[in-house]
């Protein structure tokens, strides 16, 4: 902000701002320097100038102020407030816009003389320095009219600490998002018209063409995953459940790691049930190829080149861990926003692991109820951070007393208002922890039950358990420019036996020399040692 703009922009010790009635009049010089009473910051000269310079532009320029910029609250006079409004009318009703046409404008509803009559108008013209500058103008406007948003907030955070009613931790939360919410108000989406943003999507078509590009999201490292979602979209809560020992807690893991290894954010993964230093391990493991019984007891043996070429890897990679197994929604909500703005790329991904575990903030005792509020509050991160969410979820006993084990929306356990917030829901099954003699031994389907914005189906992924990681499975030559060949869904045909990419005869198949772990390419000595 320029330095030859004057204002007071916080209080001193000897006259303090108690709230909002300080916001009313000016108390001070007409740019808001301190006077008897101190106001919050404005520019009285830079509001008339842009006043002045609506009323002697074309209508190209101010009403790229109008639609784009200014809000008659940016404005601190009042009279400036109802003179703006006078003139987004006129501007609606494609009428021209002058000194003229404004006062009758504000004759015709009564507000002239809360304008301060027509010489208060025919006035502003006058601060007009150069109408060139109209942009600028509108820009300190905008600037000042944050930082008095920002000084209500700290009011309302000071009441609501000296009431002292609320709790301390949700009395946090409350802080923290009205200044989220100031930092993000500019940011925020208003009502558009298709013609005014059709041309870029189409652009965007086209560009999405020329490039073969399918992955529209976040790519997951799993080919037929990302082949049937487009990869994880931003603003998505993707809800991944399954019963225990299903592999859900590796899979998690699997997809963190891919997409940090991405580098196209910081990834945070709260992990509610199991502490870092497993999580490391599991790691470790997964992108070394290295069994986890032997990576917890310290045998690696000659794969220490594989294991410190790997921590490398993840020493660079932008992934955040936090173990606490006492954690509520707005707790991970306010270390994610954190996170999100001190990290150079912003956060790419939060996962959960997993959301049954999470404390409840609210006061109700009412489980069905507390849940819904954690999936809520996760929803709303996802929107708030424009990043996917991923929260791991048990489901209902009531699974296991079907022939047909695998899981269904309804078997979610404890709340419909997962299956209600969640714009992806996928469940993992394997059929070898109910089937001894299964024919598919180390298979694993993740099943598409929700999508909003893909279809459904069963992706088949390989799981060594050992490892533990989940593996892309190999693609069928004759699908080749298809369907994965393990998509499953309306239109496609069922998929045929797994093709595993190594020998799997008693057990799970290894990948080939130089495969890739969940899309991440390993050593070419990995699996020959593995």
């Amino acid at each position: 902000m320029d330095s030859d703009h004057d204002y007071t922009p916080f209080p001193d010790d000897e006259a303090s701002f108690s709230g909002p009635d300080d916001f009313d009049g000016f108390g001070g010089d007409d740019r808001g320097a301190a006077g008897p009473a101190h106001v919050p910051p404005h520019d009285i000269h830079a509001e008339q100038a842009v006043l002045g310079a609506m009323m002697l532009s074309e209508q190209a320029r101010y009403g790229l102020t109008v639609e784009d910029a200014l809000k008659a609250e940016d404005f601190y006079a009042p009279q400036h407030q109802v003179t703006y409004e006078a003139i987004r009318q006129l501007y609606s009703e494609n009428q021209p816009i002058d000194s003229i046409t404004v006062v009758e404008q504000l004759r015709r509803t009564g507000t002239l003389e809360q304008a301060g009559g027509r010489e208060a108008i025919w006035q502003l013209t006058a601060a007009v320095t150069e109408v060139a500058a109209l942009p600028r103008h509108a820009e300190i406007v905008t600037d000042l009219s944050k930082l008095r948003r920002l000084l209500q907030a700290t009011y309302e955070i000071q009441s609501t600490v000296l009431r002292g009613e609320d709790d301390p931790a949700l009395i946090v939360e409350r802080a923290q998002g009205l200044v989220f919410e100031v930092s993000t108000e500019d940011e925020t989406k208003g009502l558009h018209t298709v013609g005014s943003f059709i041309d870029d999507e189409v652009k965007y078509l086209e560009e999405l063409e020329k490039d073969g590009r399918d992955i529209t999201g976040l790519p997951t490292g799993y080919r037929d995953l990302d082949k049937a979602t487009s990869g994880l979209q931003p603003g998505s809560m993707v809800v991944l459940a399954a019963r225990p020992s299903m592999g859900k807690s590796a899979l998690v893991t699997n997809l963190a790691e891919n997409i940090a290894l991405q580098n196209k954010g910081a990834v945070a993964l709260f992990s509610l049930e199991m502490p870092e230093r497993e999580l490391l391990h599991r790691v470790l493991s997964s992108q070394a190829a290295i069994k986890g019984d032997d990576m917890r007891k310290g045998r690696i043996g000659d794969r220490w080149p594989d294991v410190l070429e790997v921590a490398d890897k993840l020493a660079k990679a932008p992934l955040y861990i936090d173990d606490s197994s006492d954690i509520g929604i707005m707790e991970i909500r306010a270390k994610s926003r954190r996170l999100h703005a001190s990290h150079p790329g912003g956060v790419a991904c939060v996962i959960i692991d997993y959301l049954q575990l999470m404390r409840p903030d609210g006061r109700t005792d009412n489980r069905v109820q507390q849940i819904g509020e954690i999936s809520r509050g996760l929803k709303i991160l996802a929107q708030e951070l424009s990043c996917p969410v991923i929260a791991l979820s048990q489901l209902s006993r009531g699974v296991e007393s079907r022939p047909d084990k695998r899981p269904l929306l309804s078997d979610i356990r404890e709340s419909g208002n997962i299956e209600q917030d969640a714009d992806l829901v996928m469940f993992l099954y394997r059929d070898e922890y109910y089937n001894a003699e299964t024919a598919e031994p180390g298979v694993a389907e993740l099943i598409i039950a929700k999508n909003r914005s893909g279809r459904l189906g069963n992706i088949r992924l390989l799981f060594q358990k050992e490892f533990p990681r989940f593996l892309t499975m190999a693609q069928p030559s004759h699908d080749a420019g298809g369907p994965p060949a393990s998509f499953s869904g309306p239109g496609v045909p069922a998929p045929g036996p797994p093709r595993p990419s190594g020998p799997g005869v008693g057990g799970p198949p290894l990948p080939p020399p130089g495969g890739a772990v969940g899309g991440v390419p390993l050593p070419p000595q990995s699996s020959a040692r593995s």
